[in-house]
């Protein structure tokens, strides 16, 4: 399976994120999209694909399944490479996620699950989402589920993508964000890991926002990220 860094464009609108984009020269970086840049210019995703970026599309669905399942047929007529949705919808969920996203000729984008949010710690997830399970177990429990609703992967810590691996194949696609090149960096992001920790551990695609966005070059931080996480094989 293809490993690749996604840069994550956290940036509020359209006209940041392809000027920080044209620092990259006639690179094209695997790039994710979340919500704040997709609400503030929803056209911004066919103006990457016809540019050549691959585009993981973020927009974390999770509803009622027949609602999941109509959001899911729009999105597959986007031209979009990734798409996910919350876990914690449950398996009838995500088959109707599947089920939306499949195009009359069978293709469609890879579909991936978050299971719980890098921004999650332990305490979080007992004092407020009144889930006694420890973490491992909880995010664990939700890869089981995607897999057998059908989906590509999960987006998960690098901290639990071995595990996942061993326990839903290794053609389970591993998404983690919340890579940091130093480890922790006092932001909101809990489970954090670098690059080469992440490789060592099962991921497939790291997803890396500030320490790549947020510096005066951020060709230079990627292709080092690149260079890192892919283990010299550039």
């Amino acid at each position: 399976m293809a490993k690749d860094v996604i840069i994550a464009l956290d940036f509020p609108g359209e006209v940041q994120a392809l000027a920080f984009l044209e620092k990259f020269g006639p690179l094209r970086p695997y790039v994710k999209v979340g919500m704040e840049l997709y609400f503030a210019s929803p056209r911004l995703v066919s103006i990457l694909k016809n540019r050549g970026h691959r585009v993981f599309l973020d927009m974390k669905l999770h509803d009622i399944p027949n609602t999941v399942k109509g959001a899911m047929a729009q999105i597959s007529q986007m031209g979009v490479d990734m798409v996910n949705l919350h876990a914690a919808g449950g398996r009838e969920m995500m088959e109707a996620a599947l089920e939306g996203l499949t195009r009359p000729e069978g293709s469609r984008p890879l579909l991936i699950a978050v299971t719980q949010l890098t921004s999650t710690g332990p305490e979080m997830l007992e004092k407020e989402l009144l889930i006694s399970k420890p973490m491992e177990e909880t995010v664990l429990h939700y890869a089981k589920n995607a897999a057998a609703a059908g989906l590509d992967g999960v987006v998960c810590s690098a901290l639990e993508a071995q595990r996942i691996k061993e326990a839903c194949g290794a053609h389970f696609v591993t998404v983690t964000p919340g890579i940091r090149f130093n480890g922790p960096s006092g932001d909101d992001q809990k489970r954090v890991a670098t690059p080469g920790f992440a490789r060592e551990n099962g991921g497939d695609y790291i997803v890396v926002g500030r320490p790549i966005t947020r510096i005066d070059d951020p060709k230079a931080a990627y292709e080092r990220c690149l260079q890192e996480f892919l283990g010299g094989s550039l």
